[in-house]
């Protein structure tokens, strides 16, 4: 890719009429012409490198960034909030001097090209950016979606996956504690592989990414820089998937969980000795991300000498360093009287680390390479003032014909047999069935300090032994409700996020959201981002929950073939006390099952639609938000008080799937009624939002009427936790043996 050794600033200035590969490298003929009229010149081989890895969709924005901000201007008014969007991972105050960090990132493409390290290096990447706010990482998530679950390529992407997630997470000694699984054909061609991480610090501990202070020198750390993963997560997720361009199928960068964990456990030792004045870590576009953020983040420039990088590769052009997406790697800007401590610390954790520069008392960033300058530009340029496309947008044509669909209309079961024939179809479904053949992959409980995980309705982490005080987390999406109404199903995402994580008893307070759609350059595609992102932004503002990071993935499509609109929401939220947290699981027989909430006839993309009749259309289910806010502080408020003994949300499949899994959860049957103004059907299937079934102890009965009354949140009394069947009364039983076969058979026979 270099033009020549000498392509210098120098040589570039006297050779304008050179010919660049600026469309190899993703960049549109326009978008080159405003790189020329930036520098004034044409640009060295590795300013357009750099430019075109910063200015890819992936790590610009270009595209999204006009709805983005919708985010910043209906942020509500947070007291937790401490640092927002634009920096590595957003930050919280959950109380008695201690600070959370979370983000969830996707690693959609790599993963389908390799999916072991396409996973592997996602989580290993959103780690980094928890550690460069210096957090130590204390937990991960995994939200993911596949294709057909019967199609074979899914047994080729799915457990690769799944093994990449589980290998490098438990390496690092970091438990999953939540994420989620769903299988659709119009994932087939593009898994979305998002991973989430959670961090943990004092708040005089946060640490941005910006280099200040001239003379200050900047040190490269961590893993060798090599060729795998050259203009990877950059490129390689800002362009639709097409086997006729095998030039966009880049190599997927390689990682190394054990690099990794000396990586923390030295930063974290360099934070505590506070050595760093800036750090950033290296993830996609490398060197280019690293050098060009912290310095336009700073009050000054910055002057790099490439030669200085320790390599794996001795035959990497500069273009090809600073585009390398090699994994485990780390930038600190460090006092000159610091540096040799700072280096010793490396050393004492067998880290590499170089001095490959110093803040300048100027405003350009300048890298050097073999004695010649190779980069002299605004790093501001580079980092922050790309393109910023307003793409056209209209609804699609289809969009109405689909709503017509109603999913109400479909046949229903005529029998009490066919009844109960759908209930096992339903929870045996690939969806709906239990997950455990991959979740048992994981470690959920290392580091000793997790209380709740998957299957429950959010993780829960303990940080701090003494008090117990701890954070949830859960993270959910619904692409069906999407498809149907991008607005509505981004807020029944965050809504669904919210009552896990108030279901657990935690107080919601903050969200990050993984943004999966298809091509931009589709006009129906970016209107399904356009009505997400406003209806995320509006949700949040009115349960005051601000956005504090996230990511936006684009191009998730095959050809002409987008994935459905997924936009992905985590919730963080904070609990005084973990021992006071609430489980999914029943637990004891003769407490009462209440059913919160209003149950409707909402079967717009059901779980009961797609499995018994394979049927998506309609409207999905009502958001009401005000409801949502209740519903949470009810359950909040139950958990902390004792009233309740196990909680679980409703949402996909409805309240029999809610109540098959917290029967088999904890090895408990249940006898359920029809309440009076109810038809079995839809009181089984029905996915109505702002819903909850709880197990009250008889002795809280009158204590949880009273306050749910008094509060005017609907709570109907639907039977007791009994036996070892679950039974509704006048139309079937079904045992716990019977429903356990069919709900954790499933997903092994088709992985098998």
């Amino acid at each position: 890719m270099s033009r020549t050794p000498l392509d210098t600033v120098e040589h570039a200035a006297a050779t304008p009429d050179v010919e660049l590969p600026w469309a190899e490298l993703g960049l549109k003929k326009d978008e080159y012409e405003r790189i020329v009229e930036i520098l004034g010149r044409r640009p060295t081989g590795a300013e357009l490198a750099m430019y075109s890895v910063m200015w890819s969709e992936h790590c610009s924005y270009k595209s999204s960034k006009v709805h983005l901000r919708q985010f910043g201007e209906k942020a509500p008014e947070s007291e937790a909030l401490l640092v927002g969007i634009g920096e590595n991972a957003g930050v919280v105050d959950v109380g008695q001097g201690y600070a959370v960090t979370f983000k969830v990132e996707s690693h959609n493409h790599p993963s389908y090209v390799e999916p072991y390290q396409g996973a592997a290096t996602g989580v290993g990447g959103i780690v980094r950016d928890i550690i460069a706010m210096g957090a130590r990482p204390v937990a991960v998530v995994d939200p993911l979606r596949f294709g057909a679950a019967d199609h074979p390529d899914t047994k080729r992407v799915l457990p690769g996956v799944v093994a990449g997630i589980g290998g490098y997470g438990n390496c690092l000694g970091l438990p999953n504690i939540g994420g989620e699984v769903v299988f659709d054909a119009c994932y087939q061609g593009n898994p979305l592989v998002n991973a989430g991480a959670i961090g943990v610090m004092r708040h005089e501990d946060i640490h941005l990414a910006k280099a200040s202070g001239a003379g200050n020198k900047v040190i490269l750390y961590g893993a060798r820089t090599g060729g795998d993963g050259i203009g990877g997560a950059s490129i390689l997720a800002s362009e639709t998937f097409d086997d006729a361009k095998p030039s966009k199928r880049p190599a997927v960068q390689v990682g190394d969980p054990f690099q990794e964990k000396l990586l923390i456990e030295c930063t974290l030792e360099a934070f505590r000795e506070k050595l760093v004045v800036g750090i950033q870590d290296l993830g996609a576009a490398g060197l280019s991300c690293a050098t060009s953020e912290l310095a336009s983040n700073g009050s000054g420039g910055m002057r790099v000498t490439l030669d200085d990088v320790p390599l794996r590769d001795s035959t990497l052009s500069p273009e090809e360093i600073l585009m390398s997406e090699s994994q485990e790697r780390m930038c600190a800007v460090v006092e000159p009287e610091k540096v040799d401590r700072f280096l010793e610390i490396c050393a004492k954790w067998d880290v590499i680390a170089t001095v490959i520069g110093e803040v300048t008392d100027g405003d350009r960033l300048e890298i050097y390479w073999h004695g010649g300058k190779i980069v002299d530009v605004d790093p501001r340029t580079v980092a922050h003032e790309g393109p910023v496309y307003e793409r056209p947008y209209a609804r699609p044509e289809w969009q109405d014909a689909l709503q017509a669909d109603d999913a109400n209309k479909l046949p229903r079961p005529e029998s009490s047999e066919e009844l109960k024939d759908q209930v096992l179809k339903l929870v045996s479904s690939p969806n709906q069935a239990s997950k455990k053949w991959i979740t048992s992959q994981y470690d959920h409980f290392v580091q000793g300090n997790t209380v709740l995980a998957q299957p429950e309705d959010s993780g829960m982490i303990r940080i701090d032994e003494e008090s117990g005080l701890g954070v949830a987390i859960a993270t959910d999406g619904n692409g069906r409700y999407a498809k149907l109404d991008p607005y509505a199903g981004a807020q029944l995402a965050l809504a669904e996020a919210y009552r896990n994580v108030a279901a657990t008893g935690a107080k919601p307070l903050a969200v990050s959201d993984c943004l999966n759609f298809g091509s931009p350059e589709d006009p129906a595609v970016m209107w399904q981002f356009a009505e997400a992102v406003r209806g995320l932004a509006d949700a949040c503002q009115q349960l005051g929950t601000p956005v504090t990071g996230g990511n936006v993935s684009l191009y998730n499509q095959t050809g002409e073939a987008a994935i459905h609109p997924t936009p992905v929401v985590a919730v963080l939220g904070v609990i005084d006390d973990v021992a006071r947290r609430t489980p999914v699981a029943f637990q004891e027989e003769g407490q009462l099952l209440y059913l919160l909430g209003d149950t409707r006839e909402e079967f717009g993309g059901s779980a009961w639609s797609q499995v018994v009749h394979d049927h998506l259309g309609g409207l999905p289910p009502q958001v009401d938000l005000e409801r949502e806010r209740l519903l949470a502080e009810i359950l909040i408020s139950a958990s902390r008080d004792g009233m309740i003994d196990s909680a679980h949300d409703l949402s996909d499949g409805g309240l029999i799937q809610a109540v098959v899994e917290s029967a088999l959860l904890g090895g408990k049957g249940a006898r359920l009624i029809v309440p009076d103004g109810f038809d079995a059907f839809t009181f089984l299937f029905s996915e109505s939002a702002g819903r909850a079934i709880v197990a009250v102890p008889r002795s809280e009965e009158v204590r949880f009427n009273d306050m749910c009354g008094a509060r005017g949140l609907p709570a109907t009394r639907i039977g007791v936790v009994d036996g070892d069947t679950v039974e509704l009364q006048g139309e079937f039983e079904l045992s716990l043996r019977e429903l356990r076969q069919a709900h954790e058979e499933t997903i092994p026979a088709l992985l098998a």
